[in-house]
């Protein structure tokens, strides 16, 4: 199964008001482990960055300006998600966001059943509790130390390893077997049974069984297994 980790920064919190994305980053992930590929873009937002938003994740207008625009990246973007679930911690903020800057350049919106949030996966498995991105990190014992603003790439690998441990703290490198796996829920995952494998029972022979029972006869006293029902029957007189 194929998912993937995103994270968007923007000018604002209001896309209907004007507001546009400046940042994208995300994460591929299969049968919940990081293969590796990645994508992340600087977005020349055309228009100014308001001093509060710069100071949530440090970039100013004069940084983005050259980089490309939103509709220059919109086929690669589109062409990185497929048609994968996506995960994004408070989801519906990115996903308003890509949807209208999907609109804008001709696209149609994100499909709202690829949508997972882990801020609300969070909410359900710690109710009452503080569920931001930093405050999961230190729970869940991800190291953010790196942390000091709003990057979405930084950010995106961080909800990568968060989001792991949210869905049963699968660690890469521990598969023994790769089988399929298959959503039965928001965080409910079931894997299909494995491979059948042949047997190899290790049977020793006579020579060795022999050597056993001696061996157990002189260092042991009165073993269990040499007592009845467990004993082994008498051969019968011939």
């Amino acid at each position: 199964m194929r998912q993937v980790v995103l994270d968007t920064e923007t000018t604002g919190l209001e896309p209907g008001a004007g507001d546009r994305v400046i940042e994208v980053a995300a994460i591929e992930l299969y049968n919940f482990m990081p293969t590796g590929q990645t994508f992340h873009v600087l977005i020349d937002p055309e228009r100014d960055i308001p001093e509060d938003a710069t100071r949530i994740h440090g970039f100013t207008i004069e940084m983005l300006r050259g980089k490309p625009i939103f509709a220059g990246i919109a086929h690669e973007l589109i062409a990185f998600l497929r048609d994968s679930e996506i995960i994004a911690h408070n989801a519906p903020f990115d996903f308003g966001f890509l949807d209208a800057e999907f609109a804008r350049c001709g696209h149609p919106k994100l499909d709202r059943a690829r949508m997972v949030d882990s801020l609300e996966i969070a909410k359900r498995r710690y109710p009452g509790m503080p569920n931001s991105l930093d405050a999961l990190c230190r729970r869940l014992g991800v190291d953010n130390s790196m942390r000091t603003s709003h990057n979405a790439l930084l950010d995106v690998k961080l909800l990568a390893e968060v989001f792991l441990q949210l869905m049963g703290g699968k660690q890469p490198g521990l598969d023994l077997a790769a089988t399929p796996a298959r959503r039965a829920g928001p965080d409910l995952i079931l894997e299909d049974a494995p491979a059948a494998r042949t047997p190899r029972p290790i049977v020793p022979t006579e020579a060795e069984l022999a050597t056993h029972l001696a061996f157990v006869e002189k260092k042991l006293k009165e073993p269990l297994w040499l007592q009845p029902p467990f004993a082994p029957a008498a051969p019968e007189p011939g």
